[in-house]
């Protein structure tokens, strides 16, 4: 499978997941810290990758989402954004209905 079959594949298996440097246990840098802080105290599961295990998925990532850096939330197959995106949602509560309307979906 190539990395783009691998990237919609996952996708499409996890209503939410966090593509990151490091894991939720130990996030290698602070925005993915943050990002992993938010998904927490929304209390909705999410997948994760840690891209520094797939350095092929990490740069076809980038030019797949039109995004440069990481982390990226993808909720629904949609691409979220990074961690000042999810801050400013995650303030204004619209993380928190996002996420829930994922998981709700799909029950």
């Amino acid at each position: 499978m190539d990395v783009i079959n691998r990237i919609e594949s996952q996708l499409a298996e996890n209503p939410v997941i966090l593509y990151m440097k490091g894991t939720p246990a130990f996030p290698q840098c602070g925005f993915s810290g943050r990002a992993v802080q938010m998904l927490q105290h929304c209390g909705t599961p999410f997948a994760h990758i840690n891209i520094f295990e797939d350095p092929e998925l990490r740069e076809n990532l980038k030019t797949y989402s039109n995004w440069p850096t990481f982390p990226q939330l993808y909720v629904k197959g949609e691409l979220v954004g990074g961690c000042d995106i999810m801050m400013d949602l995650f303030q204004s509560g619209e993380l928190q209905k996002m996420l829930d309307g994922a998981i709700e979906g799909r029950a």
